[in-house]
């Protein structure tokens, strides 16, 4: 199905020097912010307390937030959990403290102002917990990479599986750069909208490869600059529908979706549209920096036999 056609191949490997110095300076600035900001890591990795308090009637949730801070506690974070009568409430860990000293606190603190407020459920994570939680998102993502790399090594040729994956660590690196220079909080959540994107913009990337490869069968005189046109043009239809499609409901998310799902929205945003980006403007120039040729995907033709001797 195609809604868009375009007749001419779009010139998208002339802009490559551009889009790549582009893709490379962002990668630095968000580089940059990882290094000397960091990310603002939640209580899913630091360790903290979780409660789930319930109220008769909906929640106030800033007031609740000001109750938190003149408890002292300005970093907890309040939400609207299920509906608009539960809250939930991210307290990172207190050495004054105790979990359910912490707890006891809050809640008495909270039925001052509103006394339907009743404790669901309280769970306390320890920082060992959130360090184990660290290296094992560390880990999934570095066996992402590694799976995608040999899967695109296995299907196309190894030229490929290093711009794929150049491409894909382009995105995550951009997103993880966003949430470090507006620290926004950085939870389980996020980790799995990054794990997604890694999978959703290698998909891409296998598509516009895939017409790459078989335009080196189809076109066989072609440079390889007309033969990389030729493939993502041709897959410029399906681009806009797919992933205008998928970045309308995320943006639905987003805006609807409510604090608990916000920056899991949001991270899948930012890299549903960076994934595009990469996958038509980091990969592709990548490819031709590497020298993919027609001898890299088709293997040269056998010369014919001598004439056999009489």
């Amino acid at each position: 199905m195609e809604f868009f056609r375009i007749k001419r191949d779009i010139p998208f490997m002339s802009w490559g020097k551009y889009t790549t110095a582009i893709s490379s300076v962002t990668f630095i600035l968000a580089a940059f912010f990882l290094a000397t900001k960091g990310l603002n890591l939640g209580v899913d990795f630091t360790g903290g307390t979780v409660m789930e308090v319930g109220y008769a009637q909906p929640a106030d949730i800033n007031k609740i937030r000001g109750t938190l801070v003149k408890l002292g506690m300005p970093d907890a974070s309040v939400q609207n959990f299920g509906t608009s009568r539960d809250v939930l409430i991210r307290l990172p860990i207190k050495p004054e403290f105790s979990s359910a000293a912490l707890s006891e606190t809050v809640i008495t603190a909270l039925r001052e102002d509103e006394q339907t407020a009743e404790i669901r459920r309280v769970e306390f994570v320890g920082p060992q917990v959130g360090k184990e939680l660290v290296e094992s998102g560390a880990l999934a993502l570095l066996v992402v990479c590694l799976g995608i790399v040999a899967y695109l090594a296995m299907r196309f040729e190894w030229k490929f599986g290093v711009a794929g994956i150049i491409a894909n660590l382009h995105d995550v690196i951009i997103i993880l750069g966003f949430f470090a220079f507006f620290q926004w909080e950085f939870s389980l959540t996020v980790l799995a909208a990054i794990l997604a994107i890694l999978g959703y913009s290698v998909n891409e990337s296998v598509v516009i490869f895939d017409r790459i490869r078989e335009n080196f069968r189809r076109l066989r005189k072609a440079p390889v600059t007309q033969v990389i046109d030729n493939a993502i043009t041709r897959t410029m239809s399906r681009t806009i529908i797919t992933h205008g499609s998928t970045e309308m409901v995320v943006i639905s998310m987003l805006i609807f979706g409510g604090e608990a799902l916000h920056y899991f929205a949001l991270a899948l945003t930012i890299g549903i549209v960076f994934g595009i980006y990469s996958s038509v403007l980091v990969a592709s120039p990548i490819l031709m920096l590497l020298g993919v040729s027609r001898q890299d995907i088709v293997r040269p033709e056998k010369k014919e036999e001598a004439e056999a001797l009489p």
